[in-house]
């Protein structure tokens, strides 16, 4: 018997957890990937993209998935961060700012109104900057 283990709203990040599941040994299944490929905007109505494996499976695959393995790809590649101007922490990520208002009024009005500016959040203070143009 199959249990949802995960729900995403996209269905590329449920084949990105697969393929992580596939790559430990645990059979995985992505449910409804179709369904929000053909209409996306009732992704989060029906529930998202179900990530599903085998009852015996659930609490491995749930540990596997919560696993943090973003510090040992960044040393690996070499990744260097921008730091945080509010308070010079490099535990940051990339954050589009505006892109949510962006969409709304897109959809509302059905006209690109407000431009998307890159930018980096500070998992550490939770500051959100802008980055300098180039």
């Amino acid at each position: 018997m199959l249990v949802t283990i995960a729900r995403y709203t996209y269905p590329y990040e449920a084949q990105i957890a697969r393929a992580l599941l596939d790559s430990e040994g645990i059979e995985a299944f992505v449910a409804d990937e179709q369904t929000i490929n053909m209409q996306w905007l009732y992704s989060d109505a029906l529930g998202g993209v179900r990530l599903q494996v085998a009852a015996e499976d659930a609490e491995l695959a749930l540990r596997i998935l919560q696993e943090d393995r973003e510090t040992p790809l960044l040393e690996q590649e070499g990744e260097e961060r921008t730091p945080c101007p509010v308070c010079g922490s490099c535990n940051t990520e990339y954050h589009q700012i505006g892109r949510r208002w962006a969409f709304l009024v897109f959809l509302a009005i059905d006209f690109p109104l407000f431009r998307v500016r890159d930018g980096v959040r500070c998992r550490a203070c939770g500051a959100i900057t802008e980055l300098p143009s180039s």
